[in-house]
């Protein structure tokens, strides 16, 4: 009987992909294949696997942005495979956040083996989904699903990182230098318009313009609110260290 455990396998070589499936299918997993960085994305927003084997040495978006862009999107286990076998390829791989690392050749056995360790390893450090709510509306950070009133609200993905590194610390002010440089990457970090147009169009998704609160020249925060009303620190506990550093009135120097 076939596991329910499913597989998603990245290689842009078909024999290699096909190696891959062939062996994974033996050793009794489901398996998705792409031979692309976006094909991988695609499949995995769609079935939500539960591992991904990614081949390092792909053109374009190799296998070691594509993990980048997986764990940006949630806690998918994650298995490297490449031809490379230096101890510093293993290394390097697996601190950029790869759950393991496997070497081409590889023994069918071993492959199956080192899934299913993985698939272990994930299950027992599992935590309950975490949802954060705020009125009626609801956000699911581990299955990036976000609802007002039980409709689903539809976000691009730069519209669901900021959500989610806001929700991810509700009621806490989150620095625009700190939200730049999370969404974007550091070469943004003092684009604090663009920030703010970003903040502005979530705003609008989320239908409530006072769920984000704009603390000027700091950043950030998603207001938690209880039955007496909000419940947000006031500005006189915010960590100001960096406000110079975010003053949010730098002109818009990049395209949305």
């Amino acid at each position: 009987m076939q596991s329910e455990q499913l597989v998603l396998a990245v290689d842009d070589e078909p024999a290699s992909l096909r190696v891959v499936k062939i062996c994974l299918r033996e050793e009794g997993f489901r398996v998705l294949t792409a031979s692309s960085a976006d094909e991988a994305l695609r499949l995995a927003e769609q079935y939500r696997p539960d591992v991904a084997v990614l081949d390092v040495m792909m053109p374009g978006t190799d296998g070691l942005e594509l993990m980048r862009e997986l764990r940006a999107r949630g806690s998918l286990p994650i298995i490297l495979l490449t031809g490379r076998s230096g101890d510093r390829d293993k290394v390097h791989g697996l601190d950029l956040g790869a759950d393991d690392y496997v070497v081409k050749p590889f023994n069918p056995e071993e492959l199956g083996a080192r899934v299913r360790a993985v698939l272990r390893r994930s299950i027992a450090n599992a935590s309950p989904p975490e949802v954060v709510r705020v009125g009626d509306l609801e956000i699911d950070l581990d299955r990036r699903l976000v609802k007002r009133g039980g409709e689903l609200i539809a976000l691009t993905r730069t519209e669901w990182m900021l959500l989610h590194h806001l929700a991810a610390n509700p009621g806490k002010v989150m620095l625009n230098t700190e939200l730049l440089t999370k969404v974007w990457g550091t070469e943004y970090r003092e684009d604090f318009q663009y920030l703010r147009v970003w903040v502005s169009r979530l705003r609008r998704k989320l239908g409530d313009f006072e769920l984000i609160r704009t603390f000027q020249g700091i950043g950030y925060m998603l207001v938690m609110q209880s039955g007496d009303g909000d419940v947000s620190p006031p500005l006189a506990e915010i960590d100001t260290r960096e406000v110079e550093s975010s003053a949010d009135t730098a002109p818009v120097t990049r395209a949305s």
